[in-house]
């Protein structure tokens, strides 16, 4: 692995080498030994090849967005960076599938798709790329209606840990062939290979779109009117809560002069007829479980200023709280349990004392609580882990997960033991099988 410094193929710049020592969590950075920029899989082959035989662990690194801390090279080595490897390679607009390469963003791909007609709909909100989205099985703001990342994975192209090259899936909608591989390395987080190709289902552009928001006059009525609305049948393809101290946030970061209560935010995708009669439906529907304040936004412009205010909350935390730092956690419940459990989580943060949002997908079940707390004060930070617990506990009592869609990285590990206790082993003897040697992304999710 010769440096070449001429082509920045691999750098120990101190300032790249911090880059990369760190994700958004808020998890204690770690810097690689050395960053490498592959341009194929042939490349990634060679690396795994030499870092297998000298036993040097290999860390996938994207954008950068991930929340658990999945990039950050706890064990120091090489960080594989894939801002050279951003092509969209083929598009099949009459199989609705595409193929990508792992450096290639969200956004990036969205505006390759739009001369077919067609987009990609899984949004996590942050413009992350698909190597990223696919290892963390990535979901968002429109998994109510369209999935998350491991529905949208049609294939895998995958160099595992000896450099041998494989592909997991094909291009057919459906296989009984063996066992599901693409769904196994779908969230692995690059704990079992490292991804070079990826394809994907996408979807037809819808036809019209309306974005609306309702505010109720609690977070428990805001759960059960989104219930409803599932109950429904209405084609519903966005459903966000955001709480009353989220909106306080969002007026203050933003140009923006919302009511400040609890607030569902809807989108609607089809056809014009059928858009504003389901919206019509939910309106009413909404105002039968205490919904007070309906607005509709069908310019692109005003839907896109709604969302954004969801979008950003993240950020909006963080500039009305500097120099704290931000635990942004995730758990997802049955349907039944959401309302429950995010009342516990606001009465547990009140209760402890941790200043914080919680907001969620209450489409499918996901929530996320933003703690914000002091990292020089142990105290604060014991305190925001501590409801972090809380709030875990709670969804696995009722029958929930410790992540909807974050991941475990770093920070949910001890949670999946809870979890999974049962299965645990059964993915250690994977890893064991794929990894023997431990250098794919080593201290994640199975410690």
């Amino acid at each position: 692995m010769q440096k070449r410094t001429s082509e920045k193929r691999a750098t120990q710049n101190e300032t790249v080498l911090w880059q990369h020592s760190r994700d958004e969590s808020y998890h204690q950075p770690v810097s690689p030994d050395v960053v490498v920029y592959p341009k194929s899989a042939d490349e990634i082959s060679s690396i795994l090849t030499f870092a297998n035989e000298h036993h040097i662990p290999v860390v996938p690194f994207g954008a950068g967005s991930s929340l658990e801390g999945h990039c950050i090279p706890v064990k120091g080595g090489i960080s594989l960076n894939f801002q050279e490897m951003k092509e969209v390679l083929e598009i099949r607009p009459d199989d609705f599938l595409v193929k990508v390469q792992p450096g290639v963003t969200r956004t990036q791909l969205n505006l390759a798709l739009k001369k077919f007609g067609l987009f990609f709909p899984v949004d996590p909100g942050a413009d992350a790329t698909i190597g990223g989205m696919a290892a963390t099985n990535a979901s968002g703001t429109t998994s109510v209606k369209y999935g998350i990342m491991r529905d949208q994975v049609r294939n895998l192209q995958v160099v595992l840990a000896d450099g041998q090259i494989i592909q997991t899936g094909g291009l057919a909608a459906k296989s009984s062939a063996g066992y599901h591989l693409t769904s196994m390395f779908v969230g692995s987080e690059g704990t079992l290979g490292v991804f070079t190709e990826i394809t994907l289902k996408v979807y037809g552009i819808p036809e019209s779109v309306l974005a609306a928001r309702c505010t109720f006059p609690s977070v428990q009525s805001a759960v059960e009117a989104a219930s409803a609305v599932l109950s429904s049948g209405t084609g519903i393809a966005r459903m966000e809560l955001v709480d009353e101290r989220s909106i306080i946030q969002v007026n203050h970061n933003s140009d923006t002069a919302y009511t400040e209560a609890p607030t569902l935010f809807l989108e609607f995708h089809g056809n014009p007829s059928s858009v504003t009669y389901e919206a019509s439906l939910t309106k009413e529907l909404l105002e039968n479980f205490g919904g007070l304040e309906w607005v509709e936004e069908r310019d692109s412009k005003a839907r896109a200023k709604l969302w954004e205010a969801r979008h950003n909350l993240a950020y909006a935390f963080k500039h009305g709280y500097p120099g704290k730092s931000m635990m942004f956690t995730d758990v997802c419940l049955p349907l039944s349990e959401l309302s429950g459990a995010i009342v516990h989580a606001r009465k547990t943060m009140d209760e402890i004392g941790v200043p914080g949002a919680v907001l969620g997908h209450v489409g499918d079940g996901n929530f996320h609580a933003i703690l914000m707390y002091d990292a020089v004060i142990d105290a604060e930070r014991k305190k925001a882990d501590q409801v972090n617990g809380s709030i875990v506990d709670y969804a696995l009592r009722k029958g929930g997960t410790c992540t909807g869609e974050h991941g475990i990285g770093i920070g949910k590990a001890k949670f999946l033991r809870k979890e999974h206790a049962d299965t645990l082993p059964i993915m250690a003897s994977i890893k064991k099988q794929l990894d023997p040697n431990d250098i794919l992304n080593p201290g994640k999710i199975i410690l």
